[in-house]
């Protein structure tokens, strides 16, 4: 499956290694991730180059292209919320992660569209996402 990986970028960096780890773990997974720039450690500077036009262009291709989506929300982003409520226009099945401590918006939380599940570590984190593929991928 494509899957669309969505995690903050502007709104805040600081858990760029959660978004290698879970990148990694779903492409490990046999999964194509159109959106892997968001777990790269050069994206601001590469992104940089771009218009936000060019950014908004490149992101609505790729969710288009892509059959659900997983996204980190502990760190609060527009951009997150924005892409979360593209896919469920979409009717694609989306999946919101977030660690305990993490204050989630209530709109994530109180939709019932949106699969949400807390973490604590990075084996409850690969758990849910399979989980989820598994759920997302039949039909």
């Amino acid at each position: 499956m494509n899957v669309f990986l969505s995690a903050s970028i502007r709104g805040g960096r600081q858990m760029l290694s959660t978004y290698i780890e879970m990148c990694e773990y779903i492409q490990e997974s046999g999964h194509h991730v159109p959106s892997w720039h968001v777990a790269d450690p050069e994206l601001e500077r590469t992104e940089s180059l771009l218009s936000e036009q060019e950014i908004y262009a490149r992101d609505m291709e790729f969710l288009e292209k892509s059959d659900c989506v997983i996204a980190e929300v502990s760190t609060p982003s527009i951009g997150v919320g924005y892409e979360v409520c593209s896919a469920l226009h979409r009717k694609m099945p989306v999946l919101c992660l977030h660690t305990p401590e993490a204050n989630v918006s209530a709109m994530i939380l109180g939709d019932a569209r949106i699969i949400c599940r807390e973490y604590d570590s990075a084996e409850v984190m690969k758990k849910e996402i399979d989980a989820f593929l598994n759920s997302a991928n039949k039909p």
